[in-house]
């Protein structure tokens, strides 16, 4: 049985050969053998080719399976990358002395390229939209852009004002100043301090989050906690439900191109994967359920870009694919937020740097000289 937590103790040089077997699948969709890597040259974490004999990389290679890094496809002799092996190699491409994610670290034609595409835009939407096309063309995967909610919906301050048995006053100040109040009828009575509670809860948590980003916390929030931290979740969750309707969040807009780029990643060889590549394309048209996708990962107070393997856990039908995603700031201000969708077998180190350029792209336009 493979153990989960050893990854974490591999030899410098097993994650240099696990690197270049990696990058090796990247490449060309192939199991990898040990006598591709032999030919290849395997560098440390610091630049420098290791000299690695075949037997030592068959040996090395046999461990790296044994931790779970590591699987053989039907009867291949080679080997391929598995979940465990690319969260790994992402951790490593962001983390020592040499990061090699930053926008700084895009080439230069990239960087060109980008830049010539968002020449003479003007306004969040236009830039959010040349984003997924930019995106898709660069990653060869899904390039998504959410635009924020309006300033307008961005949560300054809310208070609740008991009126009667089971009725509340809910009054809500936005970013810009307008002020929203709604009587709103309840499941139970709430007492002053619970409604008390329940505000202040919103208040210090959710400041200037759009209400789509606070409904999508407040509920998986909820899904974590089993306690008595449950019970407030309960009442805040009744309370801005019903003080923010579910058509607010038509404020979003949603862009998303490059969508048959993933059947050429896809071999459709049996009726099952044509169903299961339906229903990913499916997923992907459904807009809102991208809104939702992000907004459970994303943070607009995050600073870097972040990869999401575990995408099934909120969409069943995006098994095996990964999320490469940041939130787009203008002065300080998240506009939204941009990404690709894509297989696991993506250009990692390409694509979380183009990504992370993009991001700063309305900056850029606010203030070119900088």
């Amino acid at each position: 049985m493979a153990d989960p937590n050893r990854s974490h103790h591999c030899t410098a040089r097993q994650r240099a050969i696990l690197t270049a077997i990696i990058e090796s699948y990247i490449a060309t969709g192939e199991p990898v053998g040990s006598a591709t890597i032999a030919r290849l040259q395997v560098l440390d974490g610091a630049g420098k080719v290791i000299s690695v004999s075949p037997a030592t990389i068959r040996n090395e290679m046999a461990e790296l399976a044994d931790a779970g890094l590591l699987e053989q496809p039907h009867t291949s002799a080679g080997r391929i990358p598995t979940a465990q092996a690319f969260r790994l190699y992402v951790e490593q491409l962001s983390a020592g002395a040499t990061p090699r994610i930053a926008p700084a670290m895009l080439s230069a034609t990239s960087r060109s390229q980008i830049d010539s595409n968002f020449v003479g835009l003007a306004g969040t939407q236009a830039v959010l939209q040349r984003t997924s096309h930019v995106l898709a063309t660069l990653s060869s995967g899904v390039g998504v852009a959410i635009a924020a909610a309006a300033d307008g919906d961005m949560l300054e301050h809310v208070h609740f004002s008991r009126l009667a048995e089971a009725r509340v006053l809910a009054v809500v100040v936005t970013r810009s100043g307008m002020v929203r109040d709604r009587v709103l009828a309840l499941d139970r009575d709430l007492s002053l301090r619970e409604l008390e509670t329940a505000a202040n809860f919103l208040n210090e948590n959710f400041r200037g989050w759009s209400v789509e980003r606070v409904r999508a916390e407040i509920a998986r929030m909820m899904e974590r906690e089993r306690s008595e931290y449950q019970l407030l979740l309960n009442q805040v969750q009744q309370l801005w439900s019903r003080t923010v309707p579910h058509a607010a969040q038509a404020t979003q807009t949603v862009y998303v191109e490059g969508v048959a780029n993933l059947i050429s990643f896809e071999v459709v060889g049996s009726q099952q994967d044509a169903s299961r590549l339906r229903d990913v394309l499916a997923a992907l048209e459904e807009k809102q359920r991208l809104v939702d996708l992000l907004n459970a990962y994303i943070d607009a107070r995050q600073e870097s870009v972040r990869v999401v393997f575990d995408l099934e856990e909120h969409a069943p039908e995006m098994a095996g694919l990964v999320l490469i995603a940041a939130p787009a700031r203008m002065a300080g201000e998240s506009r939204g937020t941009v990404g690709v969708i894509g297989p696991k077998r993506m250009h990692y180190e390409n694509t979380m740097n183009a990504v992370s350029y993009i991001s700063q792209v309305f900056d850029r336009m606010l203030h070119p000289s900088g």
